[in-house]
């Protein structure tokens, strides 16, 4: 973990996650803040389209991917960062630095958001609560699956032992977050990514329920992380070598010489 740490690429894929956090809830939560102007009057309406509002999410997280992709993995969300570790993609360290820099940019993202929309009434800066009549089993069941297809999704279209996949995977990864929330956002607004959930409580003030949007997701996350690895695609490496890589990460993550390139974890072979 010592030896990761000294690693410029290392500190370049934390700060890529905390940038590209920023700007993705900076545009997916402020789409579904936005003002309506009607004409003829200054009165500003807030409005929320699910349509609009879903595909902000997915197109974010998508142009996100693209992006930093090469950079850090482009996980973007505690729980992708979750699944690729039991997957054995990542480092417990880099796992652990990859969601704090995940909640920071979510954070910062919702406090500009808060600046920026200060003068609209009611202002929840998109936080996650239940809706009338779903209870909190009800909104947790909701989570675990709409992020279980995420993530599966995630380790499915970005496997290096694949090659049959031609396609884009950012593209096919910001379609799925752009699904769950078609799915889910009527019931609990999704809350499929806990930073994202946690940016909007933290700066709103409000953690009503927001245990859910972190236990959630997170064992969505695991479940679809641990079926695809060791039932849907079994990986045939060692106990010992799944071992080295969450403490020391991916042998060709950094090269031995004192290159610091990273590894592109977002690119499908």
């Amino acid at each position: 973990m010592v030896s990761e740490i000294k690693k410029k690429a290392f500190w370049r894929a934390v700060v890529a996650e905390f940038l590209a956090m920023t700007i993705f809830v900076f545009i997916s939560i402020g789409s579904a803040l936005g003002f309506q102007f009607p004409i003829g009057t200054n009165k500003l309406t807030p409005v929320q389209d699910n349509v609009k509002v879903s595909l902000a999410f997915g197109l974010a997280i998508a142009t996100m991917a693209q992006c930093v992709g090469h950079v850090s993995g482009a996980h973007l969300n505690p729980a992708v960062t979750l699944g690729c570790l039991l997957s054995c993609q990542i480092s417990i360290l880099k796992a652990v630095m990859y969601m704090i820099a995940q909640c920071l940019g979510a954070i910062v993202a919702a406090a500009i958001l808060q600046g920026v929309t200060s003068s609209l009434e009611a202002n929840s800066l998109g936080l996650n609560s239940l809706a009338a009549g779903i209870n909190s089993g009800q909104g947790l069941g909701i989570e675990i699956i709409v992020t279980f297809q995420l993530v599966l999704c995630v380790l499915a279209t970005t496997d290096r032992r694949r090659n049959d996949v031609t396609g884009s995977a950012p593209l096919a990864i910001g379609l799925s977050v752009a699904l769950g929330h078609l799915i889910a956002i009527d019931y609990t607004g999704c809350g499929m990514n806990p930073a994202r959930s946690f940016g909007s409580a933290v700066v709103a003030r409000n953690f009503t329920h927001h245990w859910i949007f972190w236990v959630g997701p997170m064992l969505g996350g695991a479940a679809a992380a641990l079926i695809y690895d060791f039932i849907l695609f079994p990986r045939t490496s060692e106990l010992t070598d799944r071992v080295k890589v969450c403490t020391n990460g991916q042998v060709e993550e950094y090269d031995l010489d004192g290159d610091d390139s990273a590894r592109v974890e977002m690119k499908p072979k």
